[in-house]
């Protein structure tokens, strides 16, 4: 799979982000990284415990590297959950983690594909 097929793949914006960094070698070694970002477990841990305060500093910074890496599917449903936890509205955001976690699970997955082919 090569990158435009990811970043199709898992519903991102391959335009977006070859505006911003200018070359697909910055974007290979950035997207990579999104896989040892630690926010979308602290998000479900918060969530399993019931801290607001935390899911939402979770699902905020989610936000913003979903943002920072163009992975416009993932970013959106980041950007539901956030405003549900910024309202603390704690049970719509655990009804709302599902939709979340179906689409991190398949953009996790793509990014590890690809990663995986990288080299």
């Amino acid at each position: 799979m090569n990158l435009t097929e990811c970043y199709e793949k898992i519903g991102g914006d391959y335009e977006d982000i070859m505006s911003r960094f200018k070359s697909e070698s910055l974007i290979k070694r950035f997207l990579p990284m999104f896989l040892s970002d630690p926010s979308f477990n602290e998000l479900t841990s918060a969530l399993e415990k019931g801290d607001a305060g935390t899911a939402f500093r979770a699902a905020h910074t989610l936000k913003g590297v979903t943002a920072n890496l163009s992975l416009a599917k993932l970013n959106s449903v980041s950007v539901e959950i956030t405003e549900m936890l910024r309202a603390e509205n704690l049970s719509a955001a655990k009804e709302y983690y599902p939709a979340v976690k179906e689409v991190y699970d398949k953009t996790f997955e793509a990014i590890s594909q690809f990663k995986d082919e990288m080299q």
